[in-house]
């Protein structure tokens, strides 16, 4: 099992609920990498047998590239919120040594509540966008044509959960600064 979420050399102690629900989010993440995987190994074979088939064979090929778009969609968005557990995302560190502690610890705070809120707005308008494309049964473009619902509700659900991961740190924050 993974270590848990450390963003300070504060202690690990934790509330039960707030360490449950930390628990059973990292255990969500890893089942959601193990299909991210399958699905970038997915992408690639559709890709490669694309290739192949229209190179060797001359033949058109209709679903294999928007195919490995919806997959490297759903593996992008969805593994958002791991990737924020592990604070991989693009971070500016520049004044952590030029801040005492305690000051870094509530820049990292603020740093969160905003990323927040833009991870709310963003989440609000994918499902704005989903419901769009189910009520108005809206389609791909393509020839294949599958509907626009699969990609929405990757993109929804993936930046939910990043919503979910971020005020999770943002719990812990508030937590640690309270023992």
């Amino acid at each position: 099992m993974k270590a848990p979420l450390r963003t300070s050399s504060a202690p690990l102690i934790r509330s039960p609920p707030l360490a449950q629900a930390e628990t059973i989010l990292h255990g969500l993440n890893m089942l959601i990498i193990g299909c991210a995987s399958l699905a970038l190994m997915g992408a690639s074979i559709i890709l490669s047998y694309s290739v192949v088939v229209r190179a060797l064979f001359r033949a058109p090929t209709y679903w294999q590239d928007e195919a490995s778009v919806f997959l490297l969609v759903g593996a992008t968005f969805l593994t958002a919120a791991y990737v924020q557990s592990e604070r991989g995302h693009v971070a500016i560190e520049a004044l952590t040594s030029l801040l005492s502690p305690r000051i870094n610890q509530l820049r990292l705070i603020m740093v969160d509540i905003f990323t927040l809120a833009f991870c709310l707005f963003f989440a609000w308008k994918s499902w704005t966008l989903l419901h769009e494309a189910v009520e108005d049964g809206q389609i791909s473009s393509s020839t294949w044509g599958p509907p626009m619902w699969i990609p929405y509700s990757l993109m929804a659900i993936g930046m939910s959960l990043l919503c979910v991961q971020v005020l999770m740190q943002i719990a812990l924050a508030f937590d640690r600064m309270r023992k």
